[in-house]
């Protein structure tokens, strides 16, 4: 029987959704999105949720839903791009009351960082791999051997006198209008830092900007 389910990507700027065929480890269509709302509080999310999840109706079973938050114990421990309501807060549970499905809620760059290990850029890669992901901020996962270590905020390292993220994410370029060649010789300056600091044998690139 074919599993397809459904994964959500909330986003301080986005909320994207989209089908996975879990047999054949592939995408089933097209990402589909929305802006996310603002305020961003989980009451205010949950409808605009709903209405990506009525849109896919073929996807069944479990949903996966990556937020852009340290999450430990299925809760949400930061907000740096998204409402402060979200602290605290049980991302599956709320998935549960609103979809009426079962959840799972982890940090957004682990789960592309988990996807990109077993699908993508890292397969088959030992030693360290860093995963980073530009978009509203930086997101990072950090894998050693094929394993994962857990909610890295390396976006907020400070570099230049400010988070990483204020100096070199997507939401940056767009903000100041940088064109590609500006915006990569703020994100190398920010590679040479986590270079210097980690000496990884990959680093992967994505989210947003990608």
């Amino acid at each position: 029987m074919t599993r397809r389910l459904l994964g959500i990507d909330v986003g301080g700027s986005f909320i994207k959704a989209g089908v996975v065929d879990v047999a054949a480890e592939r995408l089933v269509g097209e990402i589909i999105s929305a802006p996310t709302p603002q305020p961003s509080s989980p009451e205010a999310l949950m409808p605009s949720i709903a209405a990506l999840a009525a849109q896919l109706p073929e996807a069944t079973g479990r949903v996966g839903l990556a937020f852009p938050a340290v999450v430990r114990n299925g809760r949400a421990r930061t907000a740096a791009n998204i409402d402060h309501a979200w602290i605290g807060a049980d991302g599956a549970a709320l998935i549960r009351r609103t979809l009426n499905r079962d959840a799972l809620f982890l940090n957004d760059a682990d789960a592309a960082g988990l996807a990109e290990m077993r699908l993508g850029a890292g397969r088959g890669v030992r030693g360290s791999v860093i995963m980073l992901t530009f978009g509203t901020g930086i997101g990072s996962a950090l894998f050693v051997d094929g394993r994962l270590f857990p909610n890295t905020e390396l976006g907020h390292m400070e570099l230049n006198g400010m988070d990483s993220e204020k100096y070199a994410s997507a939401h940056v370029k767009a903000v100041l209008n940088l064109d590609w060649r500006a915006w990569m010789e703020r994100v190398n300056v920010y590679l040479d830092r986590m270079q210097a600091l980690f000496w990884p044998d990959l680093f992967i690139l994505g989210g947003a900007i990608s």
